[in-house]
């Protein structure tokens, strides 16, 4: 069982914590606690060993933390996920062949896209397909067909595996922390459209991925994974963007499985990361 707190910081949190898992005969494998000194928040993340009703552990931690404490206790249990893809595989294939081998932390329930072209991966992998095309639709009513089969399908988490389309603040919404997209660059660098172009045009000397969770500002969500690489004079755009697709796909998968394994916390627009 996993447990992971956020709340105001005070004196005692960890005693009081350690002793209320000590009382319902819950032993700690493993903690991770982390202060925020500027905004004097708490946070920690606790693995265990034991049962018990998750109602009342829920209401000792409760009485025992401030009163703006958000409390998530997850028995492990395999994450849903829907994918929301365009055109570009190499990112969606890495979760597919993740997920066909047990090893993504999560089950893909199902795979969105905008345009035909993944479809047939998908259905050698024996995932469900759904087109939705945004030709000829206004945004409102070709987010609304993808909101309807995620309402459906009741995900943990959205995953945007080079989904190119910017989604409107009221779909963002609807899913707070739960909307996981790659870009195709080291922010803040190089925001939008075209990031290899950008960086090839400036002689950039490293080019990089962002891992991050979706808000209204484009690309400026809670960072959860980054790489770099370093190029040099040599490389086109077209080579910066071969060489990108490698770190997209690792560095998505680092946080994926930071995220499914409960180890980001979010607050404001940052995270903290138990490694």
């Amino acid at each position: 069982m996993i447990i992971v707190i956020q709340c105001r910081d005070q004196v005692g949190l960890v005693a009081a914590i350690s002793g209320a898992l000590a009382r319902l005969q819950l032993n700690i494998i493993s903690l991770r606690e982390h202060v925020d000194q500027t905004e004097n928040r708490f946070f920690i993340r606790i693995e265990v060993d034991g049962e018990t009703a998750t109602a009342p552990l829920r209401h000792e931690l409760g009485y025992l933390l401030p009163g703006d404490a958000i409390i998530s206790i997850n028995p492990q249990p395999e994450k849903k996920i829907v994918v929301l893809v365009t055109k570009e595989y190499h990112c969606l294939s890495d979760i597919l062949i993740r997920h066909h081998f047990g090893t993504l932390g999560a089950s893909v329930r199902h795979v969105i896209g905008n345009y035909p072209v993944l479809e047939d991966i998908c259905r050698r992998f024996e995932i469900p397909f759904t087109l939705i095309s945004h030709e000829n639709l206004e945004k409102e009513d070709f987010e609304r067909q993808i909101m309807d089969v995620l309402l459906r399908l009741q995900p943990d988490y959205i995953v945007l595996a080079k989904f190119m389309r910017i989604l409107s603040p009221a779909f963002v919404k609807a899913f707070p922390a739960r909307i996981i997209n790659i870009h195709h660059s080291f922010l803040p660098a190089f925001v939008g459209a075209n990031p290899y172009r950008q960086a090839f045009e400036r002689g950039v000397k490293l080019i990089g991925a962002t891992a991050h969770f979706v808000t209204d500002q484009l690309d400026e969500g809670p960072i959860i994974a980054q790489q770099t690489i370093p190029v040099d004079h040599s490389y086109t755009a077209a080579a910066m963007m071969k060489a990108g697709k490698e770190i997209e796909t690792a560095v998505l998968a680092s946080a994926l499985r930071l995220v499914f394994d409960d180890r980001v916390l979010v607050y404001k627009n940052k995270t903290i990361i138990f490694q």
